[in-house]
């Protein structure tokens, strides 16, 4: 019995016109893989790199080197051995620092220097204007003459804070919000005070920390010497404190 034999059948050939849009579509096919691929390697850079510097940044505060401030030259609030030492730096003109003393500032004063956990230390980083330093001066009479007056005095400034532009904290302006607050002190003496610059010298000592420390901006808050990175994000405060209260006891 013979074997039957299959026929091969022909492919019908590409014409050269064919052949040619074949290479065009195949080619057009790798050049969106390749821009889709690089695409998303460029996204994936993008978003590993935002990681970084988002780690970067939330973990900055609990790794640098702390400042060895001397707190004996800052006004205190609160107890002189508290184990955690939180020091603000701050322009009695910042609009920024009027709303950290009336938002953030009574949080900690509450949760930390109340309860003696902490100490509260502000810094005087007067720029925004002339004035910004003659409510320094005025401030700096008023710890010098009674350290308790001087934080009821420090909150009403930034409570009645006016136009950052404007030249509002005059001698006359300071001089009758303490005498509204009825402040414990020697009106005529902090006036004198006020004209005569008497604490110039620890208003430029306190500047000049400022810019050894590298401040630029206010307010800037520092926890034993860590800055802070976000002052108004209380649950940021609230870690470092913690990690420092840590430190502080393991010691």
């Amino acid at each position: 019995m013979s074997k039957s034999k299959k026929n091969n059948v022909a492919l019908p050939q590409m014409s050269k016109q064919e052949k040619r849009r074949a290479e065009q579509e195949q080619q057009k096919q790798k050049t969106r893989i390749l821009i889709v691929s690089t695409v998303a390697l460029v996204v994936i850079i993008f978003v590993g790199l935002f990681m970084l510097a988002s780690k970067d940044s939330s973990t900055a505060g609990s790794t640098a080197d702390p400042v060895d401030f001397n707190y004996s030259e800052m006004a205190r609030l609160g107890k002189e051995d508290a184990p955690v030492k939180i020091v603000e730096f701050g322009d009695y003109k910042c609009p920024a620092c009027a709303q950290f003393t009336g938002v953030i500032k009574p949080q900690i004063v509450q949760e930390y220097v109340n309860q003696d956990k902490a100490a509260f230390y502000f810094v005087n980083l007067a720029f925004i204007g002339t004035d910004s330093r003659t409510a320094s001066l005025a401030a700096l009479s008023v710890y010098h003459q009674n350290q308790e007056a001087f934080w009821k005095f420090f909150d009403a400034i930034y409570a009645n804070q006016g136009a950052e532009k404007e030249e509002w904290a005059t001698p006359d302006f300071l001089v009758s919000l303490a005498q509204q607050l009825e402040l414990p002190i020697d009106f005529d003496l902090l006036r004198k005070d006020i004209e005569d610059k008497t604490y110039e010298s620890e208003l430029e000592r306190d500047i000049q920390l400022g810019t050894d420390t590298g401040v630029t901006n206010t307010p800037s808050l520092f926890v034993n010497g860590v800055k802070v990175n976000e002052p108004f994000n209380m649950e940021e405060i609230d870690a470092q404190i913690q990690v420092a209260a840590e430190a502080v006891a393991a010691q």
